[in-house]
This record gives structure tokens, C-alpha cells and sequence, in this order.
């Protein structure tokens, strides 16, 4: 076996009375692809920088392989040194070879970045795309990100994901995308409670492997001790128990997206239009031929649609396209240049931007939320107390009374958050919610985004966030062009690829037409070929069967004393209970798809009356 590339050994770090690690042992080969994980505060970025070498262990040594290069991706760099984007890329050359400019314009280049322009003026996405050029540049052996895709837009970090692929030296990644860590990484590093554990399967294996080590070590607590670490239970309780959550709020949600489906109109001459009289309320938004452009930049061109109470809808499109400026029409904060846009009535809207109010830093975690005074806020019209209430945030009984300024960057997030989403709304709206937040974080908003009883409109890069979270995703591709498709991003993507094969030159007349894309013409089709109609008819029960099996493994695996009487059998179910998991939701997608098909068979049947 070649000796790794870089290693620590023994390596330990205190801060102040907290100590972060304690003997971590780490060995990276040349060609490992790793990702980082671990909850908010448990070291992730101060692990990189003693890889990187830019932060020394209390104890403990670092190694590196001679005449290895390492490029280190800080989450927040600073370029206040450089007059120019050029310079700040020039910089990162190794010595030697700072002769070599097309590098630099090549990077730039691929990165849409103006070698002239000055750092200062950059955009938050731009300031990322710059410090991902420099990282790159100098053709590392060993690349470690801190959240790369941090406000890069979609079309950015398909791209960085393309460089990844390509990239032979080696790479560990921090990061909260959870979609780009399963597309990029072979083995993965968890981070939690000052020790490393390392399982080599890439991050889509994360859930199922965290959650059997936790359930392991649960039945071990309670041999030794069931009154001890009662905070490390609280900190992981809700891994096992979101996975179940998640298996029935996914079914919920599909049934959700085929009833989108069927909104969601094919191009023709059949018009969207308000419903009146005793449905008033029930349509949330409707918008007809909406048209906006900014002098000669046209940013959205004829499009239409209907949003109804309980609808969750996504917007993406690269930055630039105007994914903003279209939220803004739907919600009437901007006058379109051509159509019409009617909002329904008893709307309570809640707007969360980009930009977010600042915290005060001066007051406590209780004085945000309770502005009033007093001890108790209104949640979905139900009084909560605040300590409760924060809670449901990861925020523990003894930070209410401290002040905002004691909060890390991602329990800011998680505190502006709870502020917003106490609001009384029924309507929420929210541009790049996700921007900086941790996957904790993460998995809460989706949580409350999922039980919430109201409408959400949302813009997102996050791919698995919108994929687990909206009924369907409105596309901006920057041409003027807006699409709305039924689903999630990997929806949009499916359906992408099948109107592009039907775009083409066909041999086979009968092939398949795609799922419901309003905008895009399809061909004509009068029924389900036999064997569509055959899994149609046969998916439900093998979902239900699924579903009985999944809740007997749990049943079982929850048994106290089956991993210390039985180990094996103990991983044999928990590996045939991720297995018909992903059965089940690839079931489900599969269901969701035809049922689609179905629908626009039928909506064609018809003339387009739906």
C-alpha cells in the first residue's frame, strides 16, 4: 500500500475549556475523495486548516508527502491585499511559474470572472467563483474545500462537479449540499464529539452508517450506563427518527407532485383562469402571459401559472436570470411589462431575502423572539413557550437568556429562522434560504417547510433540498424562457433529458413521450403501452408491501438487547432496512411517473381541458 500524502497522528486541540478533538489519527492517499461531515461547532473547518497547515494541534503531528501541493478553500478568504481578480489568481501559482498566465485567463475564463475587476466590488457569488479559481489554478495534488458551493448558482456547481470528477489528485470536502457530496465522494469522515470515524463508502451511505453506529452505541450506553450522555442522545435523536418521518412525508409529498401534474397545463390554446365564487381563497396566485425584461435583457416571456393553497414551488435558473425578479411578480411586489398576476385573498404573507434583517447582538435568544416581552410566542396559531420553541431549533434551555453575540455563524442562521417562521403567515416566501446553512439547519427548515399548513414559494441552488421539499420547480434559462415542471430538481432533470431525446431525429416512432412539461410540445399519444399500465396498476401494493416490511425491520431492530445477543443478524436487517428504503422511494418515483404520463395522456385525450 503507497504511503498517504498527508497525515495526522495524535493530533488533539482545546478550545479554551472546550476540547475539540482528542487524538484523531487521519491518513489521505492520493486519490482519496472524501467528504467531511459533522454537526454545527464540532471542528470541520479548524480540522481542514491543520490539513492545510494554516493552524497548529495543541498535540500531535502533521506529515506531508515531499513536493506535494495542497490548495485550501477557506469558507470566508480574504482578498483585500489584491487590486485586481487577476492578481489574486496569479498569486496562488506555485513558484516558479507565475510566467504562467493562460492558466489564470483559462480559470477565469470557465469561472465568468473579469481579470480587471477589483475583489471589493465582487457579488457574493462571484467572490466564491474567484476563490474557487484560485484554489484551482495551481494544479494541486490535494484540493480541501470548505463549502465550495456556497452562493454558486446551479449551472456553477454542475460545472465544479464536472472539475471534481475530472480532478487525479486527491480531495476532502466540507460542505451542507448534500447532492454534490453523494455525486463527488468514494468515503466519508464523521467528525463527532472530538472523534473521527471513517467509513468508506461515499455520502450516500452516511444516514444508513451513522444511524447503525448510533443504534450500537445506544444498546452500549445503556449496559453501561442509562443515566449517562444524555446530551450526545438529544444531540442524535432526531437522525433514526427522521428517517421514518421522512419515508411517510415523501409518499405524502408525491401525491403532492402528481396533483401538480395535473395544474400544470400542456402549450396550447387553453387558458389559465382564476376560479371565483365559493372556491375565493383556495388559488393563492395566478398569473397570465407574464412578460419583464430590463432594457435589452428579456428575463421572463409569456409564462402562466396557477398556484393553489398548499403548494410548494421552486424557482432556479442560473444568477442573472432574474429568479428574484420573477418572485417578485408572482407576489405582486413588481408590475410585470406585459400580463397580469392576481393574488387570492386572506393572504398573510412572510418574506425572508437574501440579505435577512440583522440580529441584534446586544439581546438575549429570549428577547428575539418574545420582542414583546413575556415568556411565549404564537406558532401556527398555537402558543409555545420561547425555551420550547428554541428547542425545536437545537438550541439548548441554557442559551435563551445568553446573547445573540455568543452564537456561532450557523446558530445566527438557525435563531433568524425560528424569528421569521413564528411569524403568522400562510404564505411563505423565501429567496435563497439556504445560503450558509449548515445541514442541521437544513433538515430543520425542511422539517417546518414539510408540516407547514400553507403555501411556500422558494428559490434554491440546493438540489436535495428542493427535491425533498417542492410539489414543482418553475426553470429560468436565462433566454426569456420560464418552464414549469412537475417535481423536484432531478424531476426538471429527467424531464429535461426525455423532451431533449424526443427532440431528436427519431427512427422508432413509437418511443415514449416525457413526463408533463407545460411549455414544451409533446407527442401525440393515446394510451399507456400494456406493461406501463401493468406497473400502474401493480406499484401500490408493492409500496404497501414495502412499507409493512420497513415497520417490522424497525419493530425488530428497536428490540433492547438484539445487537448484543445477535450482532449479525443486528447488521443483516439494518442493511435489508436501507435497502427496502431505497426500494420503496424508487417505487414511489417510479409510480409518480407514470402517474404523470397517466395524466398527460388524458389532459391530450382531451384537448387540453385537463
Amino acid at each position: 500500500m503507497a504511503p498517504p500524502v498527508i497525515s495526522l497522528r495524535d493530533v488533539s486541540l482545546d478550545l479554551g475549556e472546550k476540547k475539540l478533538f482528542a487524538g484523531i489519527d487521519l491518513a489521505i492517499s492520493a486519490q482519496d475523495r472524501l467528504c467531511l461531515v459533522g454537526r454545527n461547532g464540532t471542528g470541520k473547518s479548524t480540522l481542514l486548516k491543520m490539513l492545510s497547515g494554516d493552524r497548529e494541534p495543541d498535540q500531535g503531528e502533521r506529515t506531508v508527502q515531499a513536493g506535494i501541493r495542497i490548495a485550501y478553500l477557506a469558507q470566508d478568504p480574504d482578498f483585500s491585499r489584491f487590486k485586481t481578480v487577476f492578481d489574486v489568481v496569479a498569486d496562488a501559482l506555485p513558484a516558479g511559474e507565475a510566467d504562467a498566465a493562460y492558466r489564470v485567463e483559462h480559470v477565469l475564463a470557465d469561472l465568468n470572472l473579469k481579470r480587471q475587476c477589483s475583489p471589493a466590488t465582487l457579488s457574493g457569488g462571484e467572490s466564491r467563483r474567484l476563490a474557487l479559481a484560485r484554489s484551482l489554478v495551481g494544479e494541486p495534488d490535494i484540493l480541501l474545500l470548505d463549502e465550495p458551493t456556497n452562493h454558486l448558482d446551479l449551472p456553477t456547481i454542475e460545472w465544479l462537479e464536472a472539475r471534481l470528477t475530472a480532478f487525479k489528485g486527491a480531495f476532502v470536502i466540507v460542505s451542507h449540499d448534500r447532492r454534490f457530496l453523494a455525486d463527488l465522494t468514494r468515503a466519508t469522515l464523521w467528525l463527532d464529539r472530538g472523534v473521527l470515524r471513517r467509513n468508506d463508502k461515499g455520502f450516500e451511505d452516511f444516514e444508513r452508517w451513522s444511524a447503525e453506529l448510533i443504534a450500537q452505541e445506544d444498546v452500549e450506553r445503556a449496559k453501561l450506563d442509562k443515566t449517562i450522555a444524555q446530551e450526545t442522545v438529544w444531540s442524535h435523536q432526531g437522525i433514526t427518527a427522521r428517517r421514518k418521518r421522512n419515508q411517510g412525508r415523501l409518499r405524502r409529498l408525491q401525491a403532492m407532485r402528481a396533483e401538480r401534474a395535473r395544474q400544470i397545463k400542456l402549450a396550447g390554446p387553453a387558458k389559465l383562469t382564476a376560479e371565483t365564487g365559493g372556491t375565493s381563497g383556495r388559488i393563492v396566485v395566478d398569473a397570465e402571459n407574464l412578460s419583464k425584461a430590463f432594457g435589452e435583457t428579456v428575463i421572463v416571456r409569456n409564462f402562466s401559472t396557477r398556484i393553489a393553497r398548499g403548494d410548494r414551488i421552486g424557482i432556479i435558473g442560473p444568477n442573472g436570470a432574474g429568479k428574484t425578479t420573477l418572485l417578485r411578480m408572482l407576489t405582486g411586489d413588481l408590475k410585470p411589462d406585459g400580463g397580469t398576476v392576481r393574488l387570492g385573498t386572506n393572504l398573510e404573507p412572510v418574506y425572508i431575502d437574501q440579505r435577512r434583517a440583522r440580529l441584534d447582538d446586544s439581546a438575549t435568544l429570549w428577547e428575539t423572539l418574545c420582542e414583546g416581552g413575556g415568556d411565549q410566542l404564537i406558532v401556527n396559531g398555537r402558543p409555545r413557550h420561547v425555551v420550547s420553541y428554541l428547542k425545536d431549533f437545537l438550541f439548548d434551555e441554557g442559551q435563551a437568556r445568553s446573547p445573540v453575540s455568543s452564537l456561532s455563524g450557523g446558530e445566527r442562521n438557525r435563531l433568524m429562522l425560528a424569528r421569521y417562521l413564528s411569524k403568522p403567515s400562510n404564505f411563505l416566501i423565501l429567496d435563497e434560504p439556504t445560503n450558509d446553512l449548515d445541514m442541521d439547519t437544513l433538515d430543520l427548515l425542511q422539517d417546518v417547510l414539510s408540516d407547514y399548513d400553507g403555501t411556500v414559494l422558494i428559490i434554491s441552488h440546493d438540489r436535495d433540498f428542493l427535491d425533498r421539499l417542492v410539489t414543482s420547480t418553475i426553470a429560468l434559462e436565462g433566454d426569456g424562457r420560464a418552464i414549469e415542471y412537475a417535481g423536484g430538481y432531478a424531476d426538471v432533470e429527467r424531464q429535461r433529458k426525455a423532451v431533449a431525446e424526443t427532440n431528436k431525429p427519431q427512427k422508432n416512432k413509437n418511443k415514449e413521450i416525457p413526463a408533463a412539461v407545460k411549455g414544451e410540445a409533446t407527442p401525440a399519444r393515446t394510451k399507456l403501452s400494456y406493461k406501463q399500465q401493468r406497473a400502474l396498476e401493480q406499484l401500490p401494493d408493492v409500496m404497501e408491501n414495502l412499507q409493512n416490511e420497513i415497520s417490522q425491520i424497525q419493530e425488530t431492530l428497536a428490540k433492547p438487547g438484539l445487537f448484543e445477543s445477535d450482532p449479525e443478524r443486528f447488521r443483516s436487517l439494518a442493511a435489508r432496512l436501507a435497502d427496502a428504503e431505497a426500494e420503496l422511494t424508487a417505487s414511489e418515483e417510479q409510480w409518480l411517473e407514470l402517474e404523470m404520463l397517466r395524466e398527460q395522456i388524458e389532459s391530450a385525450r382531451n384537448g387540453g381541458r385537463g
